[in-house]
């Protein structure tokens, strides 16, 4: 199959999947209108999607260092879709969130998988790895479309029309996984990988970078509906396009990250887009208006312009477990945050939404910081670089 392609179809695939990671936050109104919870309590949901996925995640990443499995992306892909579809039926607390658990941990098998795939399929391009995430990127933006359409004309009772989407990239991925053999290789890991060094203090430094970007992402994604109305006075309508706009704003940084990285090192690119987004979520939470709008497309193109970068980044810090590397990263970016999320809750119930998202500002800031202290991997058998410049001999 031809590389294009390949490509094509996992980034569709990659949105049929991420759908359901947007949907999270897209169902929350509808929790709130329909069941009367509690900013703490949606934040609970949030959080039972993402506690598991950031647990499994890095599991099945370690899984498929040790064996490759190409069949998990059609079948994550329906289990991911499967609990989100259930999540709206019943009236349980308690089952919503095993739903939300059920489709998180979808989520986790999914990623690891199919970042290795994706890299091998496009050949170790930083732009079709681009692409692959500029899938994942859509499928969110069109998440609060869908919900509206089915939830938001039939209520809660409607959800499991959302399993279309998985029904969908379950079948998309079964023809790239037909491909070459390559793809369904037993031995994930390369000649490259086997000769490079890992570079495990790099890595806990870019992990712990993407958690800050992470704890920002998911604290807007739950609560930016909410806070647009509040500012803006507009009703759910002006929620959710905020929403879409935060989703589109990150399919558009994705491809823009890519194209940058072809141009310029991938730590450079990451780092400013980090320092950037410092003050765009200051303009997203301080300013009033309509201009909020903007700061929020240009909080999420800031936000996504590492995303893709950042999994290869990891990839090449850690080349002997390129599987361990995506899932801590891909998880961390998604999941983490979620476990915030709670927090943000409790203190927009003590205080305001408005105080409760002010700490967000200081996340991006933690990630260029980090992102200081981090050099561009150096190709094997040449000498690493250090940040701030010179060389430095390879790590054994």
């Amino acid at each position: 199959m031809a590389k294009s392609k390949a490509i094509t179809l996992l980034s569709i695939g990659h949105a049929c999947v991420d759908v359901y990671q947007g949907a999270v936050a897209a169902l929350v109104p509808y929790f709130v209108a329909e069941r009367s919870y509690t900013y703490a309590a949606v934040s609970g949901i949030v959080l039972a999607a993402s506690l598991l996925s950031s647990v499994a995640q890095p599991l099945f990443g370690l899984a498929t260092d040790r064996r490759a499995m190409p069949w998990l992306l059609p079948v994550s892909t329906l289990v991911a879709g499967s609990g989100i579809a259930l999540s709206g039926l019943g009236g349980s607390y308690a089952l919503t969130l095993l739903f939300m658990g059920i489709g998180g941990i979808g989520v986790a098998a999914y990623h690891p998988e199919s970042a290795r795939v994706a890299r091998v399929a496009g050949g170790g391009s930083h732009t079709a790895m681009g692409w692959f995430s500029l899938g994942g990127n859509l499928g969110f933006a069109l998440a609060p479309v869908l919900v509206a359409v089915v939830v938001g004309i039939g209520g809660l009772g409607l959800t499991p029309l959302l399993v279309l989407p998985a029904l969908v990239g379950s079948l998309l991925t079964l023809p790239v996984l037909r491909g070459p053999e390559r793809m369904t290789s037993a031995a994930p890991r390369t000649a490259t990988a086997a000769a490079a060094p890992d570079d495990v203090a790099s890595f806990v430094k870019l992990a712990l970078a993407v958690v800050c970007r992470s704890i920002v992402f998911v604290g807007l994604s739950t609560f930016i509906a909410f806070y647009v109305r509040e500012r803006t006075g507009g009703g759910a309508a002006a929620g959710t396009a905020a929403l879409v706009v935060l989703y589109l704003g990150g399919a558009v940084g994705t491809v823009l990250g890519g194209a940058l990285a072809e141009r310029r090192d991938r730590v450079t690119v990451v780092r400013r887009s980090y320092l950037l987004t410092v003050g765009a979520v200051a303009g997203l939470v301080l300013l009033p208006g309509p201009a909020l709008y903007v700061c929020v497309a240009l909080t999420s193109a800031g936000l996504y312009v590492p995303f893709s970068l950042q999994v290869t980044l990891a990839q090449d810090y850690l080349p002997g477990r390129v599987g361990t590397a995506s899932g801590i990263t891909l998880g961390l970016t998604i999941s983490i945050g979620g476990l915030f999320s709670p927090l943000i809750g409790r203190l927009a119930d003590a205080t305001s939404l408005q105080t409760a998202l002010m700490p967000l500002i200081a996340m991006p800031a933690l990630s260029w910081l980090l992102f200081r202290t981090l050099a561009e991997p150096a190709p094997p058998n040449a000498p690493r670089p250090v940040p701030g410049g010179g060389r430095a001999g390879r790590r054994r």
